[in-house]
């Protein structure tokens, strides 16, 4: 059964976006808008602990997925405790959306309109795979590694 999260943006931007948790052809679970949404919308942040990257590395050690976002600062955010529906979203080589890094936040803002239905993708950048898990996003010029 799909889970449905309802998520306030900060104040600079007045809106509610509703997206929900399910099965994702792309990979796994993916997180999936209920309702339109604008172009360049606040989705919402990633939650979870705050961990050193010496740690990070030491949890992402031989797992398939990982839900870890390295910051610069020697910190990073593990979205597998205390996440959020955005722990879900699945890389696609032509995203609809992408991760912005605010200190030690992880938010989400969509790139274009983004329809009911639709899975919310971004691109993933550098990861912990080091190009040894195929990308399954299934887009055209898709970069085929992750």
């Amino acid at each position: 059964m799909p889970r449905r999260v309802v998520l306030a943006s900060n104040a600079s931007q007045p809106f509610i976006e509703s997206v929900e948790v399910r099965a994702s052809a792309i990979d796994g679970s993916g997180v999936f808008a209920t309702a339109r949404i604008p172009a360049r919308r606040k989705l919402g942040e990633l939650s979870g602990e705050i961990i050193s990257h010496r740690e990070a590395r030491k949890r992402a050690r031989g797992r398939r997925r990982i839900a870890i976002v390295e910051f610069d600062d020697g910190y990073a955010l593990d979205a597998s405790v205390n996440s959020n529906a955005f722990r879900y979203t699945n890389h696609s080589c032509a995203p609809n959306a992408y991760m912005r890094i605010a200190g030690q936040r992880v938010e989400f803002y969509s790139l274009r309109a983004i329809t009911p239905g639709e899975e919310i993708t971004c691109r993933y950048g550098e990861t912990q795979h080091e190009g040894t898990v195929a990308c399954r996003c299934g887009r055209g010029r898709c970069r085929e590694f992750l």
